[in-house]
Order: C-alpha cells, then structure tokens, then sequence
C-alpha cells in the first residue's frame, strides 16, 4: 500500500521537552507505520532535551514530580524508572531526580527512538525560527541566518515564554544588576558572589534560585504581590482521591464551594489535603472549559496564585531547604512589590510597597514563564498573530487550538502549525507538565503524519477521526462494526470478521475481533486471532495500533492489573479510541477495568475529547445516575437518544435511572416501547428484557415476569452469555423473591450457554454469572471446581470476590443458611468490583434476604428490607417487610415470604 512509503517533511520549533516529545513520537509513529521521514528539530541551544525546564546543571534543583511519573511514552508508565535503574541501581518510584538527568533522558529516548527508525532522518538545526508562512499545503520556515526550510507542516514546541519585565522600571531593566530571566545561560553567575540579593516572584523558580545563590552572610530577599510559596509533597505520595461531582457550567462561585468540601472530605478521610487535589488533575481541563470567559477571567484575578501554589508543589528535598534557609535568617519571603530602584555604590537601592528599603546587590526576576503571546517579543509568534494565521487562546493564553493541537486561524483555514504544552494553557489550563505533555505529543504526530499524506494516499479514517492503515473499503466495514459497538447493536463481530478477510494484515480490525470475542463470548478463537493481529502490527501499523494491539494483548491475556495498565495508558496517549474506552469502563457491553470513581474520573475527563458525541453522552449519563445525579443523567439520554434513537447506552443508563428512582410503571411502560421500535437489532435485547422484567419483579408482579421469561428469555430466544446474564440471573432472583417454586428451569439455558462461564470464565463479571448459574442447577460440585480455578487465578478479583461467591451460593444449595449469610454479607459491598452494575450486584443482596429469612434471621432481614426501601419504592419489599415484621416469613429453605 503506497501510503506507507510517502515521505513527510515536518518541522519542530523548540527542542526543550515538548519539541523533544514531539519528534520522538514522529519518529516512533513513522517508523512503525514504514513512513519515510525528514524531521528538522530547530532550536538554537546546545542541547537536545533540556530547554529552559531542564537545563540546569545544579544537582539542588530536582523534578517536582516523583520519578514513577515521568516517563516520557504514554504507553510505558516505568521507562524513566528503568533507564534510571541502568545509571543509578536503587532509584525509587518516589524519588525526586535532578532535573539535568531528565533532560538527559529525554535526548537519549529521541536518539533510540531515531536509531530504530531506519526511514526517519533528524537534522538537529541550531538556529531561531523567526517566522512560518503558508506556501501551497505546506509552510516555508524563515531561520535566523536567512535559509529556509521547505516542509508539509510544523509543530511549534515553543515551551515557557521568558517571563515578563514589565514590572521593573526602565532604569532597572537597564541595569547590569537586573537580572531579566534566571534560566539563561550564565544568568546566576554574575551575582554568584557579594551582596544580598532581591528575587521578584516566590514561586518554584524563586526556591531554585534561592537555594543555588544562598551564601554565608548573605539575605536573599524574596517578595511577590501575596508571598505565598508552594507548598511541598507528601515524602510518601498517596493515591489521587477523585471528587464526586463538579461541574463549571454553573459557574466560578458553586466551583470554589464544591472544591473545598473535597479538599475538606479529602483531609478528613486521608489526614491530608493532597491527595483531594491530585485528584482534580483528570478534570481540570473540562472544568476549565465549563467556566464561562467572565469565570476564568475572575479565576485568574482571585484564584490562580492559591491554586498554582498548592497544585505544583516542592520537592520534599527542595522544601527542606527552603525552610532551613527562612529558618536561619538567609531567606526571608513577603508581600510587596517594587516601587523604585536607585543605582548606588556596590548595587541597588530598592523600595518596597510596604515602605521597607533594600540595599542589593542584585535584583533577580523570579516571576515565573509569560503566558499571554500578544505581549511576545518573539518575531514567529508576532508574525503568525499579525497575519491572522493564529489566535490567542482563551482569557488571552498561548494560542488557541483544536481538540489535536493544531492552531486555529482568525478567520479562514489555519496553517499547517499544530502545537502543545505551554502554549495550549488558554484551552487546557494545566498543560505544563510531562504526563500531560507526552499525551499531547502523541496526538500531535498523530495527526501531523496523517495530515500530511500526499494527495490521493493519505489513510482512511475512523469516525473519530483516527487513522487506519488499511484500504478505504475496509476502513468502512471497520467503521460501520465500530458503530455497532458503540450502539449496542448486532453485527458488529460478522462485520469484523468481513473486514479481516479482506485485508489479513489489519491490525486493529484483529484486535477489535480478539477483545469482542474475549468479552463476549463469541464464536471466535481469540488466542489465534491476537497473534495474527500481533504478527499484523510488526508488518504494517502506526503507534497507534500497536499500542492497540498490545492493549488488547494484556487484557486478555495478562494479569487484571496488567490490563487495566495498558488500556488506561492507551486512553492516555490516544483518548479518541473510542473502542478502548468502551473496553475499560463497564457498560452492557464490556465488563471494563475500572469501577466506581475511577471509572468516574475516566469518563468525566473525556468530556472535552468527545463533547456532544452521542455513544459519549450515553456513558457521561451512566455515570450520573451511578453518582445518583438523576436529572442531569436523564437529561444527558434524551440528547443522545435525539442523535441516535437505537444508542445502546443510552438506553441503558435510562433503564437504570427509571429504577433506581423507583419509577417502574413509567419505566417498563418506556422499555416496552424502545424494544418494539428498535429492539430487534439490539445486541443487548435480552438484557432490556432483563430491566423490564426487574420492573415487574419490584412491581410484585410475578406472573408477568413468568410470561416474559416464556416469550423473550427462553433459550430459543437468547444466545451466549446473555443466557446467563439476562435469562438464569432473572429466574434465580425470581426464585429468591418468591415468585417461582420449585426447580428452576435452567438446564437447557445453561446447556447452551458458553461452559467458559463457569468452567473457566476470563472476567469476574462472567464467573459472578457462571456462579449464579451453578447455584440455579443445584450444581455443588460445579461450584466446587469454579472456586478452586478463582483460588489460584493471577486476577485479584476472582481470589477476592468469585472464591468467597462460590462458597456462599454452595452453602445455600445445601440449606446452611448461617453460613450462607456469613460469607454473603461482606461481598455485597465488594461484588461491584467484577464490573457489574449496581442492580446487577443486587443479586448478591438479594441472596443474602434469602438466607436471612430462611435461617430465621429475621432481624437482619428487616433492617435489609428497611435499607433497600430508603434507596427506591419497592412494592415487593414493601410486602416482605411486613411479612418479616409480622413473623411470617417462612424458614428452613422454603419459598421465600410467599404469599
């Protein structure tokens, strides 16, 4: 396929970190994809990697953000921490490296990632760029010296701006004593020895500085408007704690109030606040982009100094230093600001706002990197601005962009320019860091390869506009099966069954196919299909899709930490697979590897990636009604219903807000309808019938849950795992609630259902069902030889949740109901973890009334009963907490509570 051995020629501005992230992940991608390449990286330092962040050759000055975190792929969490194991043996997760051995890293990962492209040349170019102008579809890049450089696109990389000045007076600017940006070359060296010293700003850049140029007998002075310094790290990082609902549409104020509760709940919880901030990071940017201009305005006048001095933090090594210093009289910070400086004999003679004077011998500007272009000085930025080519971003910050990075123009098409790191903080506010950078830099080359794909070869792509590397044909028939995914409808499976034998070396329509299969049970050999579609990556995929591939790999075949890493590290370099975020949050699709707040998190800082996609607001409404936020989740269905009537999610997530706010009549009465309309072609028909069916069973309606089993639930009419999900998961809660007696018919559902399920099931979710269904045939033995395959499974899940299952459901077979209500307790709040939903945990609850009635715990039953009718209207347990309260409930194994 042509395509593949086109050449691009991409210019990157800036060689700091995010010029060096971008070019390793262009060299990366059009390697594996067999593209040729001709790089420029432009940047007329000395070094590769380091620029102004990490530049410094002093060993005081440390990362703020612990090693475990910075690596520099987004699809390697721990290659920063092996590449530092191979020079310093001991380097822990937690440990604050220097920041001239990160820059060291960053060259040499750009010089492998080169090394093993043979297609890709890098020219290393040590020149300014001084300006960028559209020639045709590509750009012409002015340098310094006057040559020019033809290319298909650039990406400016052009790091923290120097920090402004216009503070300092003129004579003061003019002087040989101000020193206008500590990070230039030199710059600390004349004021290395002799006098007190004056840094204007108290930020991180004031704690670096004041650690190099403390000095026996010497006062560093440091002030800025309200002298607040960062503060430090935990010495032992803790986990990030999510919030449970913020939302910036409704404005600056409601903001404020609902961050602190978290940062209280957090300090509570945790004994610190820390981790309740950390927490924040996945949703910053949507929050950012929620707030109306007015908002981020006021937040930047009243917010910005408290959250930057709490949100980027020292080093426990730099904190300490800094407090010994102000401790001993070398370091002493205030609010104030410079009013007026006087040359003296020997330095500077400097008054304060408070009326203090100061006589120094240096005044540093410690201020920290200009953020607002239209004050740049810098010839390209003001150029790309006069002509309209680019815009500034929101609130006036760095350039205005779009969802990959590419600069958006005043008016018209922009140029081929894409961008990333400090200068997309108007969109993102909090752009500045590695783990946000190399994600950037990801999507960046991305789009960058495909973009500038010669006419008439550039790749097919996906509906979210990812690029496939395939033929366009069978970029429909993996298109359409995507579709369905998203949906929820049939079909999806045949078509990518279609779509791989057309094309045997497609990657990604090979791992789709392994992980369908792997979640659904379907008629496919997923081991044989993931090794052709590992064999397809080696010969012809992008970054991409390998890392797809891989994705799919260690979810299927690894540990279920291993893949839950690799699919939240492929979202974190690639958040448009749509796919994979379907496959790492649990919906009625896939059981996912995330739950609760963090499937949360996952989904709510998707939110500016996907906006008003309707499959996306299906899983936003989901997790609404999880957080018990109703109205807004029911909001969010009928917007995805309006775009897509058959949205599967959607559909869903509807059926649950109708029952857990106990709205059954209106519920099954909407249910009805939608499977009348659309349900026929629904992949999840069955488990529609299972919601509605619910709805009749909390109704008290037993026979009308016995006539729908009979005319949608029965073998003939399901097939796969639904069996067991849908069709014996509703008879073995019937038949806890009473309204089935005697033998449940269950035979030849399980006879036709998938024996992995129970024999040897790959999910949690499936083993809860295999169990449920093990139970429901009386089938001891069964379950017996499923909890000794949990026992020794590498998952936590099965050790932790399926073993204990087993033996509970084992024990009410044979009638121990003590026993059986023992085990059953703890696992209601932990059977979530399998990935099912919350009403489908309840089968675990529902067991544990069961045993509790049938053992004469009565008392327990109640305040159970009593419990459940607080959360939703149940006429069903509103007639078993009568029964159990007037003592009928009937004991020793029988029907339970029968009427």
């Amino acid at each position: 396929m042509n395509e593949f051995s086109s050449t691009r020629r991409v210019a990157v501005v800036g060689a700091g970190a995010a010029g060096t992230l971008a070019a390793v992940q262009l060299v990366r991608q059009a390697g594996a994809a067999g593209v040729r390449l001709e790089l420029w990286l432009v940047d007329p330092g000395e070094w590769t990697g380091r620029g102004v962040a990490y530049g410094t050759g002093d060993r005081r000055h440390v990362l703020n953000v612990p090693a475990a975190k910075m690596s520099a792929l987004p699809d390697d969490a721990d290659h920063f921490l092996r590449w530092l194991r191979v020079r310093h043996p001991g380097v822990l997760p937690g440990d604050f490296v220097a920041r001239g051995t990160f820059g060291g890293y960053l060259a040499d990962v750009l010089q492998e990632a080169v090394d093993g492209a043979p297609g890709v040349r890098l020219h290393r170019v040590r020149e300014r760029v001084v300006d960028a102008r559209v020639q045709g579809r590509g750009l012409v890049v002015l340098l310094g010296s006057g040559a020019r450089l033809r290319v298909d696109a650039g990406v400016l990389a052009l790091g923290g701006l120097p920090p402004s000045v216009e503070w300092a007076c003129g004579g003061l600017r003019a002087s040989g004593r101000f020193v206008a940006d500590p990070w230039a070359a030199g710059a600390l060296e004349r004021v290395a020895e002799g006098g007190d010293v004056l840094l204007v700003g108290t930020g991180l850049t004031m704690a670096d500085v004041a650690v190099s140029l403390a000095r026996p007998g010497r006062v560093v002075h440091a002030v800025s408007r309200n002298g607040l310094v960062p503060q430090e790290h935990l010495a032992v990082p803790a986990a990030p704690a999510a919030p449970a609902v913020l939302d910036g549409s409704r404005g600056l104020d409601v903001l404020r109030r609902d961050v602190r509760r978290h940062l209280a709940a957090t300090r509570r919880a945790c004994g610190d606040w820390r981790p309740g901030l950390d927490g924040l990071r996945p949703v910053t940017a949507r929050l950012w982009q929620q707030l109306s201009g007015s908002d981020r305005a006021r937040f930047f006048r009243e917010d910005l100094r408290a959250w930057e001095v709490h949100r980027h933090r020292l080093a426990p090594r730099t904190a300490a230093a800094v407090r010994a210093l102000r401790a001993g009289g070398g370091l002493r910070v205030s609010a104030g600001r410079v009013v007026r400086t006087t040359a003296v004999e020997g330095g500077l003679e400097v008054v304060l706002s408070d009326g203090r004077v100061l006589r120094v011998g240096a005044v540093v500007n410690c201020t920290g990197a200009q953020s607002d272009l239209r004050r740049s000085v810098d010839p390209l930025v003001r150029g790309l601005l006069a002509r309209g080519e680019a815009r500034p971003g929101p609130a006036g910050l760095g350039f205005d962009t779009c969802g990959d990075g590419r600069l958006l123009a005043a008016e018209g098409p922009a140029p081929r320019l894409w961008t990333l790191g400090a200068a997309r903080r108007g969109n993102l506010l909090e752009t500045t860091a590695i783990p946000e950078i190399r994600a950037q830099a990801a999507e960046v080359a991305a789009s960058v390869l495909d973009v500038c794909a010669p006419r008439g070869v550039r790749r097919p792509r996906d509906r979210f506009g990812l690029a496939l590397s395939t033929t366009p044909r069978v970029a429909q028939l993996y298109d359409r099966a995507l579709g369905r995914v998203l949906a929820g409808r049939v079909g999806a499976q045949e078509l990518l069954v279609e779509a791989v034998a057309q094309d045997p070396d497609f990657a990604v329509g090979l791992g789709a196919l392994a992980l369908i299969g792997h979640e659904c049970a379907g008629a496919v050999d997923v081991s044989a299909v993931l090794a052709r579609a590992e064999r397809a990556a080696v010969r012809r995929a992008d970054a991409r899709e390998r890392s797809l591939v891989a994705a799919v790999r260690a979810r299927v075949a690894g540990s279920e930490e291993e893949g839950r890493a690799a699919l939240l590290g492929h979202i974190g370099a690639y958040p448009r697979d749509a796919l994979v975020v379907s496959a790492a949050v649990p919906t009625v699709s896939f059981s996912g590897v995330t739950s609760g707040q963090e499937s949360w998190r996952l989904v709510e800082g998707l939110v500016p990636v996907y906006g008003d996609d309707w499959w996306f607001l299906g899983q936003l409404a989901f997790v609404r009604q999880e957080q018990e936020r109703w109205q807004e989740a029911e909001a969010l269905c009928v917007r995805a219903l309006e775009a897509h009537p058959a949205a599967g999610h959607a559909v869903h997530a509807r059926a649950h807000v109708f029952y857990e706010t106990g709205e059954h009549r209106a519920g099954l009465a909407w249910l009805d309808g939608w499977s009348g309309r659309y349900g026929a072609r629904a992949g999840h028909r069955s488990h529609v019938s299972w919601h509605a069916a619910l709805h009749e069973l909390t109704l008290d309606d037993g026979g009308a849950v016995l006539r729908r089993f009979g005319r949608e639930l029965t073998a003939s009419r399901v097939g796969g795992g639904r069996l067991l999900v849908d069709s014996v998961a509703l008879l073995w809660r019937a038949r806890m609630a009473g309204c089935w007696q005697g033998p449940l018919p269950v035979e030849e559902l399980v006879g036709a259902a998938p024996r992995d399920w129970w024999e040897a099931p790959a999910t949690g979710f499936a083993a809860l069902h295999g169990a449920v269904a093990l139970a429901a045939a009386g089938d001891v033995e069964g379950l017996e030889r499923l909890r000794r395959f949990g026992a020794v499974h590498r998952q936590e899940v099965f050790r932790g949740v399926v073993v204990p299952l087993c033996e509970a459901l084992s024990a009410v077979v044979r009638g121990s109901w003590g026993e059986a209500a023992v085990l059953l307790g703890p696992l209601v709040g932990s059977v979530a973890r399998v990935g099912a939903s919350r009403a489908q945990c309840e089968v675990v609850e529902e067991t544990l009334l069961f045993a509790l009635v049938a053992g004469g715990e009565l008392g327990r039953a109640r305040g159970l009963l009593e419990a459940r009718l607080e959360r939703r209207a149940s006429p069903l347990d509103r007639r078993r907490l009568g029964a159990v309260v007037g003592g009928s409930g009937v004991r020793g194994g029988g029907v339970l509570l029968s009427r």
